[in-house]
């Protein structure tokens, strides 16, 4: 079926192109009998093809030929899309990127909808909550749909969407913090290294390699996490509407999309299609148009899911270096 609205746009480009060829016969040549009638000709067709060109931007203005805004978030999350802390993972989305995109769809009068398509094990905690704000801000219906992972930094996104939906089998959970050091103590000593300090501030090399950490160090470490973690708790159960207390009993499990649908962690299941149905009922259209926003500077080399990325979900979650001295931090 075709829209209107498309129905508008080819008239446009259609009229424009008669214009600008009447035009162009009418200034540049009649017949092309000489070299000089031959140049004409090719001037002729340039400006044909400059007047469709100005027709097509017209008619862009004019008639959109869209009204809903998709926005893909793939991949390890991070600020400005560098890779992950872990050698197999894969290229991160810049999360700053994702959030210009969000923000010029927002601004774009044609869209009245946000699609979010979230395809990813998580990220860095503060570019992965950008996102969600931006989301959350974005004035209209916003649905993020799961396709291989929404897990952990994924699902605080969606935790900012009106409606997530998935697949039957989407991955999908993973609400926990972790964090990891490397003991290269005992490799160090063999080795002949040792560890002199020099800082300012007892817990400054808290975490670092090289030494064992004390006691006092590992429970200053754990109270980062918990503190993430009771942030990701709060996040989840006010965007999500889900009692703090179940939120935790998931114990940072990932689900499968039917059963997370069952546990509500999830409001649907379907199919891209379905949920282009749905949008087009909630803003009272027969069809939407969906648009692809891509950022305005080129993006890294982005990897899809496969293997890797449902790997690094189980292993992982999102993956962040909390500082230089070691010491990953990861929720």
């Amino acid at each position: 079926m075709i829209g209107s609205g498309n129905v508008d746009r080819l008239a446009t480009v259609v009229l424009g192109g008669i214009a600008s060829a009447v035009v162009a016969i009418a200034l540049f040549v009649v017949y092309p009998e000489t070299l000089t009638d031959l140049l004409g000709v090719l001037i002729a067709i340039a400006t044909v093809l400059v007047g469709l060109r100005f027709a097509g931007n017209v008619a862009d203005s004019l008639f959109p030929a869209y009204d809903v805004a998709e926005v893909a978030v793939e991949g390890p999350i991070s600020r400005d899309g560098g890779g992950g802390p872990l050698p197999t993972s894969p290229g991160a989305t810049p999360a700053d990127d994702v959030v210009e995109q969000i923000d010029r769809a927002d601004d774009d009068d044609n869209v009245r909808a946000l699609l979010l398509k979230l395809n990813t094990p998580g990220g860095e905690v503060v570019p992965s909550d950008d996102i969600r704000l931006a989301a959350k801000r974005f004035d209209g219906p916003t649905i993020a749909y799961a396709t291989d992972v929404c897990a952990s930094g994924g699902y605080w996104i969606a935790s900012g969407c009106d409606e997530l939906w998935a697949r039957d089998g989407s991955i999908v959970g993973s609400i926990g913090v972790i964090g990891s050091r490397v003991n290269a103590s005992d490799l160090a000593e063999k080795v002949g290294l040792s560890y002199e300090r020099f800082a300012a501030g007892d817990y400054k090399d808290a975490g670092t390699p090289l030494k064992e950490l004390e006691e006092e160090e590992r429970e200053y470490l754990q109270s980062l996490i918990d503190d993430y973690y009771d942030t990701f708790v709060e996040r989840v159960s006010d965007g999500r509407d889900l009692e703090p207390e179940f939120i935790r009993d998931t114990e940072a499990r990932i689900y499968l999309g039917e059963e997370a649908y069952d546990m509500e962690l999830v409001d649907h299941l379907g199919t891209r299609r379905e949920i282009e149905d749905e949008l087009a009922d909630q803003l009272d259209t027969d069809e939407v148009v969906v648009e692809e926003f891509e950022p305005e500077r080129p993006l890294m080399a982005r990897v899809g899911a496969g293997a890797q990325s449902v790997a690094y979900a189980l292993g992982a979650g999102i993956a962040g270096v909390a500082d230089e001295r070691g010491f990953r931090l990861r929720t």
